[in-house]
């Protein structure tokens, strides 16, 4: 077994939290588990550890979640709301130590991480209110007098939830919060790269008093927990947030089990901007988003399509303000943009910006950034051609793309091209072409004018290879309900 020691957080935070996996309402260490180390992505260092969940464990876990699911399903919905508003509470409470974990084992910089947990937190609250609107209906019946037909909403089952590493605080939030208020038990596995933030979800929600059982956090190897879990007859639904390959595989075998899924895979994001677009407004809200937690968000604005009048001076706002950018340790008051999460990312930003340059792009800003730690500038390509693979290919890292257009047909048909269908979004000064590209461009979120497309109350999904189902707003609690038709007669 390796020991990893704890490293102090910021001050005012809290030092790591040991490893832990947390199973039938209890806490269990990493004593008898193989465990490995969680780096701190700004430099390197170890900060934590991962207990790896063993085959009992996970046997332990559904069992749990098993026998806490028909208790669970019978406690009210208000109930069950309260439990998870005082978690909500918790975790405004608490907010900075956690947000001190987050940012030690993503790296993101504090402000972020701060307004990460408190989305988390509102997220709770959200779906502590939606589950009490869980509403069937009454179905006229062709006899009256003698059928009454009933539509009930009824909680599917045990859950089990995978989140990746981007996003460790919100995105298990959302899969949590809407399996608990629809009255489903969960099972949760976050990212090896990050088990610390949403352990601290889990701490607090046994705080608030969740019943044991009701959830259950472990971590570990991916492939054998997710065969695990998957495989198993108790679980009656899946969750999903990562990459499209790991989706398709997950698919597969849930399919051979006919398990409902909700699937939030990858993104390559557009943004059109029009010539008649009000381009300071525009620069300054993509640049803020773009290089949110380093480009690694699935949402995060990635090919700019930009009509020809205005490409070149978009360019050169756009790429002073990203240059402009401080980059360093996410726990370093004024940092803007920490690091990328491993050197795996390095590694991928460095291949498709070379590939970029080659085919006859340009490299206007940007570029890896020398010393310890996973650090990449901010970078912007101007004048990519489609044939570069980081018009085709994901970058997930810091990097924005640049290429002219001509024509709204021409903006939307490249919007399109690609086998994506996650977020877009689009600057305009016409009502005309806002109406088009919300009927027209290929995507389960669009913004026009804006970058708000993700809070608790909206949905949030994509379309085609990008995935299905939503998670958020009211369309994120039907995915954990079944319907049933019951047919009553008078006797």
């Amino acid at each position: 077994m390796t020991s990893v020691p704890t490293v102090d957080a910021p001050a005012g935070g809290a030092a790591y939290p040991p490893p832990m996996l947390f199973i039938g309402g209890q806490w269990l260490d990493g004593a008898g588990r193989d465990i490995s180390p969680v780096r701190n992505p700004a430099t390197g260092e170890a900060v934590g550890a991962l207990v790896h969940a063993t085959a009992d464990d996970l046997e332990q876990a559904l069992a749990a979640a098993d026998a806490a699911f028909g208790p669970w399903r019978r406690t009210s919905a208000f109930e069950r709301g309260g439990i998870i508003r005082r978690a909500a509470a918790l975790l405004r409470e608490r907010v900075e130590a956690i947000a001190a974990i987050t940012t030690l084992e993503q790296g993101k910089p504090l402000h972020e991480a701060r307004g990460e947990i408190l989305a988390a937190a509102d997220v709770f609250d959200w779906f502590a209110e939606e589950g009490r609107r869980a509403y069937g209906r009454v179905v006229p019946s062709r006899a009256p007098e003698q059928l009454r037909y009933l539509v009930l909403r009824q909680p599917v089952g045990p859950v089990a939830a995978f989140s990746p590493w981007n996003i460790p605080a919100l995105i298990p939030a959302r899969k949590i919060a809407a399996s608990l208020a629809a009255g489903c038990t969960c099972i949760i596995k976050p990212a090896e790269e990050t088990p610390g933030t949403c352990l601290q979800l889990a701490r607090a929600l046994d705080d608030a008093g969740l019943p044991a059982g009701v959830l259950n956090v472990v971590t570990g190897v991916p492939a054998t927990i997710s065969q695990t879990l998957v495989a198993s007859a108790r679980i009656r639904k899946l969750s999903f947030t990562g990459s499209t390959a790991v989706g398709r595989q997950l698919g597969a075998l849930a399919g051979g089990a006919i398990k409902r899924m909700t699937l939030e895979l990858g993104g390559h994001a557009p943004v059109l901007v029009f010539a008649d677009a009000d381009i300071d407004a525009a620069v300054d809200q993509l640049v803020a988003f773009k290089y949110r937690n380093a480009g690694q968000v699935c949402i995060a604005p990635t090919r700019f399509y930009v009509q020809r009048q205005v490409h070149d001076r978009f360019v050169a706002r756009f790429a002073a303000a990203a240059a402009a950018l401080a980059v360093g340790d996410g726990r370093r008051p004024g940092v803007q943009m920490g690091p990328l999460a491993n050197p795996r990312r390095i590694e991928a930003m460095r291949t498709l910006v070379d590939d970029a340059v080659a085919a006859g792009a340009e490299r206007v800003c940007g570029g890896r950034i020398d010393g310890p730690g996973n650090f990449w500038a901010p970078t912007v390509l101007a004048d990519v051609p489609d044939a570069a693979r980081i018009m085709r290919e994901e970058p997930f890292g810091p990097v924005a793309v640049t290429a002219p257009f001509d024509s709204v047909d021409e903006a939307i048909a490249r919007a399109n091209q690609l086998p994506f269908g996650l977020a877009a979004y689009a600057w305009t000064g016409s009502i005309r072409t806002a109406h088009r590209l919300s009927e027209e461009v290929e995507s389960g979120m669009l913004a026009i004018n804006n970058t708000a497309i993700t809070f608790a109350e909206t949905p949030f999904g994509g379309v085609k290879d990008s995935g299905y189902g939503s998670e958020g707003g009211s369309e994120g609690l039907e995915g954990y309900l079944d319907t049933k038709l019951v047919s009553l007669a008078g006797t």
